[in-house]
């Protein structure tokens, strides 16, 4: 694909530029068996990364009442230790790519699930927080994927057109969010949505890694 017809990139975070799943998926397990819940498989495990942690609960146990709030307080107080021991890395051409389309005139932005001072966390340790013109995290929106808000909040901020955008994300809520507020959309197959929910939520696109954003900006 040629990302050149537009002027807006906006990116998912975890599973689009960052492999953050090692840590996740053990965090969630650790939840599950701390608050002793059923288990679930990685599939499903992986299902909710992309969720804002304080509805993951019940998007993992649809058929019983869990308590969301405990569920993300759980989570949250394991993570830390987690991330320490399963530390997370930016996927095969996504710094590269990144700084070539800013260098281009590319203007970025990133929609996410996690909370935005965990996202400067990463950002700052890669030294790239000041290329993103708009960081919007779970806190910054009332309603969050699929919702298109998270997107509209990111167009409204900056004045950005939506046809002039594009939302990049691993998971079938991230295309959902871009399709409705009048993007583009592209579906990446690498993170930690499967592909057949990634093309069921109706993609523009679909590529297999990052730089197939567009060839001429190398890995």
């Amino acid at each position: 694909m040629d990302c050149k017809r537009y002027s807006n990139y906006i990116f998912d975070f975890d599973g689009t530029l960052m492999d953050t799943s090692a840590g996740i998926l053990a965090t969630i397990r650790a939840t599950i068996d701390t608050m002793g819940l059923p288990s679930r498989s990685e599939g499903q495990c992986r299902s909710i990364i992309g969720i804002r942690t304080d509805e993951a609960g019940h998007h993992l146990y649809p058929k019983i009442h869990i308590d969301d709030e405990e569920f993300a307080r759980v989570f949250r107080s394991i993570y830390p230790g987690m991330q320490a021991q399963y530390p997370a890395t930016p996927f095969a051409g996504v710094l590269s790519c990144l700084k070539a389309m800013k260098e281009q005139g590319g203007r970025l932005a990133i929609a996410s699930s996690r909370r935005r001072d965990s996202i400067f966390q990463f950002l700052r340790q890669l030294g790239i927080e000041g290329w993103f013109q708009i960081v919007v995290g779970a806190e910054d929106v009332v309603k969050g994927k699929p919702n298109p808000d998270p997107v509209l909040k990111i167009l409204d901020e900056m004045g950005w057109d939506a046809q002039g955008t594009l939302v990049v994300g691993d998971a079938d809520v991230d295309i959902l969010m871009g399709n409705a507020a009048g993007c583009d959309t592209c579906a990446v197959t690498y993170g930690n949505g499967s592909e057949e929910s990634l093309q069921a939520a109706r993609p523009t696109f679909t590529i297999h890694s990052f730089p197939d954003l567009d060839p001429d900006l190398g890995a």
